[in-house]
């Protein structure tokens, strides 16, 4: 089919709430490493990395073969059988998560594998309140709503019976009106106001984006988590860490993001970047929190084999080729360059964010620190027109997000850095 074709039969047959970027939409033929091509055979080098989810670059030579290998062996079985593939990922996760994260719930998404956290710790706990933040995203399904903190991606009759969202720890846009360091991090301490006053005072646990991703790259001051945690399991709760953007390195340095602020969490939710964009979701916990799981359950595609051979393929090759390592110096060369491009244009309010997941947020003024919503969509049509994809988010749609794979090098994150600066002159001239 042609472009036009494709675009005309996506309007047709596709759910209009799946939304698409560019005023002429993108069509993707195929993908390699760090690019794309569209149909018309135009390249582009991609710094969206399928939302935070290409850890290791488009079709993985490494990666694709086991894949290919394990289809030839054994392409499906439900939960109800046991595979090589399905324990050997599970042990391997086992081998690198924090603390005593030792058994895993293998589901098809970032979105499932945030049920299975919550209905765990429902179950372990004996308490239903779930505490969540302001400006997370936690997926599609209708508990997933319910935990998201923007009327944007809530819609459709979400009922957040036993939600309760905490204002978050966005600095940049301060909800208490204070800045860090002399705030005392009362945005962390004001979760116990929260769970006083807005929950039965026994809560289940706290669910956290460890950077909240779709809602702009926010990046928790230190200690954040520390008080965070503490509070939660005073009151009877469970901390849960949603790793589903920030996980298998793309923080830098380390494998997952909470990892940084030095918590061990009581359970990791994991998909994404898992399998370098395999549809595959992990709940991780420790083993009597899990076994405290009550009735039954199976699952029809969690925990396949070809997924888990994905995903332990892409965790086997970020550890050989330590990209962990590339992750972190790759992230603060383009963070520096970000931060240059801060200062040469005013529009850009703040840059934030960890290893190669970064953010810039857009404003009109800095003073008022207006949103610059328009300003964005711009940008992503400008960066489009000189080669590189980014991608947005934000309450506001105001910040432009940027997730390369984690194996870029410096000639990528300079490509990168060139085209920005293109995009931000030809739109601000």
């Amino acid at each position: 089919m042609t472009k036009e074709e494709l675009i005309t039969k996506h309007k047709q047959y596709i759910f209009k709430c799946v939304t698409t970027y560019y005023k002429d939409p993108l069509v993707i033929d195929h993908a390699k490493n760090q690019y794309i091509w569209d149909l018309d055979g135009r390249q582009y080098l991609d710094f969206l990395g399928g939302i935070v989810t290409i850890s290791v670059g488009h079709s993985n030579d490494k990666v694709t073969a086991k894949i290919k290998a394990q289809i030839d062996r054994l392409q499906h079985c439900s939960t109800l059988f046991i595979t090589e593939a399905l324990v050997a990922l599970a042990e391997k996760l086992a081998q690198i998560a924090p603390g005593k994260l030792e058994k895993c719930y293998f589901t098809n998404s970032g979105t499932e594998a945030n049920e299975v956290a919550v209905l765990t710790a429902r179950m372990a706990t004996g308490n239903y309140d779930i505490v969540t933040l302001r400006h997370g995203y936690s997926g599609h399904s209708q508990l997933a709503k319910s935990m998201t903190g923007m009327h944007t991606w809530r819609k459709g009759g979400v009922i957040p019976y036993g939600i309760t969202s905490a204002p978050g720890p966005y600095c940049y846009r301060c909800p208490y009106g204070l800045t860090y360091p002399s705030c005392d991090l009362h945005c962390a301490k004001d979760v116990e106001n929260v769970i006083q006053t807005s929950t039965s005072g026994q809560v289940a646990g706290m669910l956290c984006e460890t950077i909240q991703g779709l809602g702009g790259v926010v990046v928790p001051p230190p200690d954040y988590f520390k008080i965070v945690a503490n509070i939660v399991r005073n009151y009877g709760g469970l901390f849960i860490a949603d790793e589903v953007q920030t996980g298998f390195g793309r923080t830098g340095k380390k494998w997952f993001g909470i990892e940084h602020w030095e918590v061990e969490p009581d359970f990791m939710t994991c998909a994404k970047g898992l399998a370098n964009g395999v549809p595959v979701g992990a709940t991780i916990t420790r083993p009597e929190i899990a076994d405290a799981y009550k009735g039954l359950m199976i699952s029809t595609f969690g925990g396949n084999p070809v997924t888990c051979a994905a995903a332990k393929a892409t965790i086997d090759l970020i550890e050989e080729e330590r990209l962990l390592d590339n992750a972190e110096e790759m992230g603060t060369r383009f963070r520096h360059g970000l931060e240059v491009l801060r200062e040469r244009y005013p529009v850009v309010g703040d840059v934030r964010g960890m290893g190669l997941m970064q953010g810039m947020e857009l404003v009109k003024d800095r003073t008022t620190k207006e949103p610059a919503t328009d300003l964005a969509n711009q940008i992503l049509e400008r960066t489009r027109a000189n080669g590189l994809i980014v991608g947005k988010g934000g309450l506001f749609g105001n910040v432009v997000r940027m997730s390369p794979p984690l194996n870029v090098g410096k000639a990528d994150v300079d490509q990168a850095l060139a085209a920005l600066d293109q995009s931000f002159a030809e739109v601000t001239a």
